[in-house]
């Protein structure tokens, strides 16, 4: 049965009170992942801001037990906490490894690429909010070009982003998906599908950050709804080498309608301010390569 809001269930392992931003949309990505996996988990997480949500020892207002462990190593954390409860003949508990891009593209990449092609038994989710926003909005794999960042402040980025899903999917593991905070329906089919598959699992969750990018707290649904319409971000899933189109994306390609122009995506956010003619048109062209490529491999809707 697809999931409706409706239909969803209404218990909540994310409380109210928490030390995020106003309109944080990992947050609301949060409180879907958690709902999917029926809060029957036990996570593990690097330096993030997902840890400044969980809050400080002893106080937290998530229900479900969270591990803290260094920037490097959340992948490798997991795969510790899946032999453990394998070693203490624990069932029924899903590991999910919860990590920004800076932790997942940079930092964290050597033991989450060492754990995928072990095909270690966890989910890994990557929150992506293109940069460090934790300690200040450095850049990352993941920052857009000529994206202004705490370490790019004035040019903005020079290089395109790491394409990190099509980097896991090379490891050949058996679930891999993009999901997006403004599509939370979406993201929870994703999570709860994983869920019922063995081996590496691979979420890559795009969440956008107001006070990194400049956009009021308000708009982060709109920026994330604007982020698929332009083709910035495709919503898919590719299921044991089979890919497919979802949500959003499918609807855009079943239409045969056209994306709107990334210059509106672009101009809805401060840390494109001085982005030039350009670098416009080279990421233009980037995510149309990129639209076409995921046409063609969906063949006929």
């Amino acid at each position: 049965m697809k999931t409706t809001a409706v239909n969803m269930t209404e218990k909540e392992y994310l409380l109210p009170g928490n030390r995020t931003c106003p309109g944080c949309a990992l947050s609301l990505a949060y409180r879907h992942i958690l709902k999917a996996l029926d809060g029957q988990i036990i996570v593990t997480v690097p330096a993030s801001c997902l840890t400044v949500l969980h809050g400080m020892y002893p106080v937290t207002s998530v229900t479900v037990p969270c591990v803290n462990t260094p920037f490097a190593t959340t992948a490798a954390s997991a795969t510790g906490l899946v032999a453990g409860l394998k070693a203490l003949g624990k069932e029924g508990l899903t590991v999910l490894a919860i990590a920004g891009d800076g932790g997942t593209h940079d930092i964290g990449i050597q033991a989450l690429s060492a754990a995928a092609e072990r095909q270690n038994d966890f989910i890994y989710i990557c929150y992506d909010n293109e940069g460090y926003m934790n300690t200040g909005n450095q850049r990352s794999g993941s920052t857009p070009l000529g994206a202004i960042s705490g370490t790019t402040p004035i040019l903005g980025k020079q290089q395109n982003q790491k394409d990190i899903t099509a980097i896991m999917e090379a490891h050949g593991i058996p679930y891999v998906a993009t999901a997006n905070a403004s599509y939370p329906l979406d993201l929870y089919e994703k999570v709860r599908k994983a869920r019922t598959i063995r081996g590496t699992r691979f979420i890559h969750v795009f969440t956008p950050c107001s006070p990194g990018w400049d956009f009021p707290f308000s708009d982060t649904i709109k920026i994330g709804r604007l982020a698929v319409e332009t083709g910035w971000v495709i919503l898919y899933e590719v299921e044991d080498g089979v890919f497919r189109l979802t949500s959003a994306s499918e609807s855009i390609a079943r239409k045969g309608s056209n994306l709107r122009p990334l210059r509106e995506y672009l101009r809805e956010q401060g840390r494109f301010k001085n982005i030039t003619e350009e670098q416009i048109k080279k990421l233009q062209g980037w995510v149309n390569s990129r639209w076409k490529r995921c046409l063609n491999r969906a063949g006929n809707l």
